[in-house]
C-alpha cells in the first residue's frame, strides 16, 4: 500500500527532530554539623544511592567540624543548607541572622547526663552539690533543669573527650547518647555501674539536628529545598533498612577525612539515630518541626536572658508536606 507523500514527510521530521533537553540540576552544598560519622549516615546514603539526584539535585556534602562550624558557613554563603540544633539556631535568629528551620530531622533529644552509682547519684536530688561537667556551648538543657528542680551543682567546664569524667574529675558528665555514652562502655563500665538522666524524660526535649537555610536562599527556591528535605529523609530511611551496607559508606567517609573509625561505635551510632529521628517507628513521616517543641526551646532561651522569641511561623518551613 502506498504511503500519503504527506503522512512520510512528517515521519521523517519527527525522526530528525532533536530531543527535548533534560532541565540540568539544581546545585546544593550542605554542611554537617560535625566532621564524618554516622550521625549524619541519612545525608552520605542519600548522595551515594541517587536520592538526591533522582529529585533533580546535584549536592556536595562538605567536610564539616570544629574548624568548619555550619552556622559560619551557612552566614557566610559557603553552604546552602546545614545542620544546626535548635537552639543554637533560634539564638543565631534572635541575633539578626534570618535562618529558617526546613526541616527537624532529629525529633527525640539525644543530650544526657551521665554518673556512677559509686559518686552517690542514683536519683535526680543526688546532684545537687556534686560537680556537673557541661560543655560550654550546650549548657541551656542542663541548666534549665537544675533551676526546674531547684538543685544547685558546682558547673565545671567539659572538654570533648570525656576523660575527665573517667578519671574522676566530674561527679555527671554531659553525653549524647550515640556517641559519648557508648565511649563511657567502651571504656570498662557496665551500664548498671550508671546513673543516666535523658533531659526528654524530665520534660525538656530540645531536639538537636534540624535543617536550616538562609532566608533569602530558601525564598529563591523553596522546591529545591523541599527535594533536598524529602531525599533526605528517604536516605535515612534505606540507612536503617541496610545498616550494613550504610556502615560501609559512613566508614568510607571517615577514611576520606583521615579521621580514625570503629565499626561497632559507627554501627551503635546508627543503631541510636533510628530512636532520635523516627521514635514513632520506622513508619513515621519524619523530618516536622513541632510547635510545642519549637516553643519549649524558645521559652527556656528567654528564660536564660537576652534571647528574644521568634514567631514560629517566621522560623518554620514545613518542607515534608510540600
Amino acid at each position: 500500500m502506498k504511503l500519503p507523500r504527506l503522512f512520510l514527510s512528517l515521519c521523517v521530521c519527527a525522526c530528525i527532530l532533536p530531543a527535548p533537553a533534560l532541565a540540568a540540576p539544581k546545585k546544593l552544598s550542605f554542611i554537617p554539623l560535625w566532621s564524618p560519622q554516622a550521625q549524619f549516615a541519612g545525608y552520605y546514603v542519600a548522595l551515594e544511592k541517587g536520592f538526591y539526584r533522582s529529585k533533580g539535585l546535584e549536592v556536595e556534602i562538605l567536610k564539616g567540624g570544629p574548624e568548619r562550624p555550619a552556622d559560619v558557613l551557612l552566614k557566610e554563603g559557603k553552604a546552602d543548607i546545614g545542620t544546626l540544633w535548635l537552639s543554637e539556631a533560634i539564638k543565631e535568629r534572635s541575633q539578626g541572622v534570618r535562618l529558617v528551620n526546613v526541616a527537624q530531622m532529629v525529633q527525640r533529644s539525644a543530650l544526657m547526663l551521665v554518673a556512677k552509682k559509686s559518686s552517690g547519684i542514683r536519683k535526680l536530688q543526688d546532684l545537687d552539690g556534686k560537680k556537673v561537667a557541661l560543655w560550654e556551648s550546650f549548657q541551656l538543657q542542663p541548666l534549665a533543669l537544675f533551676r526546674k528542680y531547684h538543685l544547685h551543682v558546682n558547673v565545671i567546664p567539659q572538654a570533648h573527650s570525656i576523660n575527665l569524667f573517667l578519671r574522676g574529675g566530674a561527679d555527671a558528665a554531659s553525653a549524647m547518647i550515640y556517641n559519648e555514652y557508648h565511649t563511657i562502655l567502651n571504656s570498662g563500665l557496665n551500664p548498671e555501674e550508671l546513673t543516666t538522666f535523658f533531659f526528654y524524660d524530665y520534660g525538656l526535649n530540645f531536639p538537636e539536628d534540624g535543617l536550616y537555610m538562609l532566608e533569602k536562599n530558601y525564598n529563591r527556591d523553596p522546591a529545591a529545598a523541599a527535594a533536598f528535605v524529602k531525599a533526605t529523609v528517604e536516605g535515612w530511611k534505606y540507612a536503617f533498612g541496610h545498616q550494613d551496607e550504610t556502615i560501609n559508606i559512613v566508614l568510607r567517609r571517615m577514611a576520606d577525612a583521615h579521621l580514625p573509625a570503629n565499626r561497632m561505635h559507627q554501627k551503635w551510632m546508627l543503631e541510636k539515630m533510628q530512636g532520635l529521628i523516627f521514635p514513632g517507628g520506622a513508619g513515621a513521616r519524619g523530618g516536622e518541626l513541632k510547635r510545642a517543641d519549637y516553643e519549649r526551646v524558645a521559652s527556656e532561651l528567654a528564660a536564660a536572658g537576652g534571647w528574644k522569641s521568634v514567631d514560629f511561623n517566621a522560623f518554620y518551613r514545613d518542607c515534608v508536606t510540600k
